[in-house]
């Protein structure tokens, strides 16, 4: 199988060949460093796989697909240091989205995806659904939003929007101005990815948004009560109540 590489940064471009050299699953059929190249060399080589930045002279990477065709385009694996484009790669159907910088093992979990969809073993809904609902912020310490699916469509919710988090199984209930959504993920992973000044989890099951809580009400056996914003209200545990009000009350 081989792959082509694409992207205007050759630092980028090297770090993409030499990942490439180390996996050995695929030969590198060639290198493009703008949007117009890597169309004529997608014609031209016809690679099994295209390793594409998004943000390029020329063409974007998305205008490079456009231009190639549905019917010619390999499968793609996007490389890039911005997070917004996570819903307009599903649409594209690429194999995974890599946020900039990775490392060597998320780009072995990448090639792992584009060799099983090459094979015919891995649907691109299931390969993208986990990651379009978890993708850290463009310099990839914060979330900024939270991508749901809604009927066959996949929305973005930003993060300020979002007045609370549930667990329920192994999914986490996202609550927001607009409705309820569920996406696949663990509270205690999310809870990792979001900012711990807007964001502070009040018991085990439970995180709200610091900037949606509008009232506080003690409660019997150390434990106490919020109000958020959209009139819900949830429970503090005595557990989580001392770091809760400590954050709460610094804003």
């Amino acid at each position: 199988m081989r792959a082509l590489v694409v992207d205007d940064e050759a630092p980028a471009r090297a770090k993409l060949v030499r990942l490439l050299h180390d996996d050995g699953r695929f030969e590198l059929a060639g290198e493009a460093d703008d949007g117009v190249a890597a169309v004529a060399q997608i014609e031209a080589l016809q690679p099994d796989l295209l390793l594409l930045d998004v943000q390029m002279p020329g063409l974007n990477g998305f205008e490079v697909l456009r231009a190639v065709g549905a019917a010619a385009c390999p499968k793609v694996i996007f490389s890039t240091a911005h997070d917004r484009y996570a819903v307009e790669a599903f649409d594209a159907h690429a194999v995974d989205y890599l946020l900039k910088p990775y490392d060597a093992e998320r780009f072995r979990v990448a090639l792992d995806k584009a060799c099983a969809q090459l094979r015919g073993g891995t649907s691109e809904v299931a390969v993208l659904e986990a990651l379009l609902a978890r993708h850290p912020g463009a310099h990839g310490r914060f979330l900024e939003r939270l991508v749901v699916k809604r009927g066959d469509s996949w929305i973005p919710i930003p993060l300020d929007r979002v007045r609370r988090l549930s667990a329920a199984g192994k999914h986490v209930r996202v609550f927001e101005p607009g409705g309820e959504h569920l996406i696949r993920d663990s509270l205690a992973e999310l809870e990792a990815r979001l900012d711990p000044a807007r964001f502070v989890r009040v018991h085990r099951g439970e995180i709200v948004n610091l900037n949606a809580v509008v009232r506080l009400d003690a409660l019997f056996h150390g434990d106490a009560m919020v109000e958020l914003d959209d009139g819900s209200s949830v429970v503090v545990s005595r557990t989580y109540r001392d770091t809760f009000f400590a954050r709460w009350r610094g804003r």
